[in-house]
């Protein structure tokens, strides 16, 4: 079986793992005869993808087909992520790139979306000179009359906030699907001000989107045969919604008058079909309850995984974090999920290393933290300052980038034996498993996940995409389990 490993090596995995908010996905090719061709290219976390997917609808009513070659697009947007200096980084050194088509194809409209353009504004149509467009998550709707706005001849803006904004009327063009897992975007900004982060500022403030109208469009996608929906959200155990709330005055026979929370909504879209996969991200530490982690526990079409960031274990940086709770309230979440969910859920989280005045003992702290969890897999980060936080404004970022770094590859190797330790628990083990398509180093062989995230990887026989199956674990990695269907 080790011959058919085929996760790369551990050092690198982690690695990629570290740099995920530099991830990228490019629009794909849809030819249905519309007169003008969009690329779009994102940057950044799954809600920046779910993004790109209303900006694509938005545009395929608007007369623009997609396509995955930037060289032929008559209209281009990167849709960017500010979380980290090096993602920003990433997107000025691909519009440079940009700028070598444009000089040739000076018709070319170049367009910034996301989280950096509402950083930077209007600031990046004067650095960059080529921009010919900024907007922001929020201003979505108005890409048509922005568009038009450079057609004739100026530049346009448009990075107004929304507290009302949720998209939910707008069906997503699924970009680089594989027909079987898809985004649901259920609430849009985050009301939490993490002193390290940028979100608040980039994309507002906290607002719910209509439950009935996330139940829909789950059912859409099962009916159309998709089998596993991922409930997207920053923080997505603050979700509440109310007919009085949000502004809806008339209700439909069909729909409640009470409030909708997170464990509400997750058990009405795990009641669309049982053989509909219900995964979400993110859980906050201080919001998470008992009873999500019950509901979790009551229907077996809501996968045993939970993405919990912790970012540091001492409690001292994580009040300077802002991250309202401490050391010891996450271990009793902790706690809570092994015992009412089981031993065997997944539990991920979110590292900082280096963060301002983290001492060695408190960075210890962390290592500690992480042998009391044993994560399943982590993202994993050296604290990079961002303009405009609380951190920047308050805090000095005194930690040497050569102590961050020996910080966070400590951090990384921890990583590495806790992931090895879990996935060897699963050996002998038979796991449900929804197959995703072929495995990345083998066309004889198929992959898909289990209930706890894991990527599991045996003999393709005559199983397509799409279908359960049940796999005994023989073999793993740290990143990967091998196995067998049985009947």
């Amino acid at each position: 079986m080790n011959n058919l490993i085929e996760d790369i090596d551990i050092v690198t995995q982690q690695e990629k793992e570290a740099e995920a908010c530099e991830t990228v996905k490019v629009s794909e090719n849809s030819n249905s005869g519309k007169e003008r061709k969009l690329y779009i290219e994102s940057y950044g976390c799954q809600m920046n993808f779910s993004d790109s997917e209303i900006v694509s609808s938005i545009m395929a009513k608007n007369g623009f087909d997609t396509t995955s070659n930037f060289e032929e697009a008559d209209v281009v947007f990167l849709n960017t992520c500010s979380i980290r200096e090096k993602a920003e980084q990433t997107v000025r050194n691909r519009l440079a790139q940009f700028n070598n088509v444009k000089k040739k194809k000076p018709d070319m409209m170049i367009g910034v979306l996301g989280c950096m353009a509402e950083r930077l504004k209007s600031k990046l149509l004067e650095e960059e000179r080529i921009v010919d467009l900024v907007v922001g998550p929020d201003a979505y709707r108005d890409l048509p009359a922005l568009v038009k706005q450079v057609d004739d001849g100026q530049k346009a803006v448009n990075t107004f906030l929304s507290r009302e904004e949720t998209y939910a009327d707008i069906n997503p063009v699924r970009l680089n699907s594989n027909g079987v897992t898809a985004f649901i975007s259920i609430m849009r900004g985050c009301d939490n001000m993490c002193s390290f982060c940028v979100v608040p500022f980039t994309r507002g403030r906290e607002r719910s989107r209509d439950p009935h109208s996330i139940v829909r469009e789950a059912q859409e996608l099962f009916n159309n045969g998709y089998r596993e929906v991922t409930l997207l959200g920053q923080n997505v155990d603050s979700y509440k919604w109310s007919p009085e709330q949000n502004n809806k005055a008339r209700l439909e026979k069909t729909e409640v008058s009470h409030i909708v929370n997170f464990a509400s909504l997750l058990e009405m879209v795990a009641q669309v079909d049982p053989d509909l996969r219900v995964r979400f991200s993110t859980s906050h530490p201080k919001d998470i309850t008992n009873e999500v982690l019950h509901t979790i526990n009551r229907y077996e079409n809501i996968c045993n995984y939970i993405h919990l960031p912790a970012q540091s274990g001492n409690s001292r940086i994580l009040q300077l974090m802002n991250r309202t709770y401490t050391r010891e309230w996450y271990i009793n979440r902790v706690d809570a999920i092994r015992s009412i969910i089981g031993e065997d859920c997944g539990i991920s989280s979110d590292m900082i290393t280096g963060f301002c005045s983290e001492t060695e003992k408190e960075h210890q702290d962390t290592l500690s933290l992480m042998d009391y969890v044993k994560y399943d897999f982590s993202y994993m980060f050296f604290y990079s300052e961002r303009p405009g936080t609380l951190a920047e404004k308050k805090y000095e970022d005194d930690i040497p980038l050569e102590v961050k770094k020996r910080r966070l590859s400590e951090v990384i190797a921890k990583q590495q034996a806790h992931s090895l330790e879990r996935n060897k628990r699963d050996v002998g083990k038979v796991h449900k498993v929804l197959i995703e398509g072929s495995s990345k180093r083998s066309d004889q062989h198929l992959q898909g996940r289990n209930s706890a995230n894991k990527v599991v990887v045996f003999p393709r026989k005559s199983y397509s995409k799409g279908q359960y199956v049940h796999v005994r674990i023989e073999d793993c990695s740290a990143a990967t389990l091998f196995g067998k269907t049985i009947d």
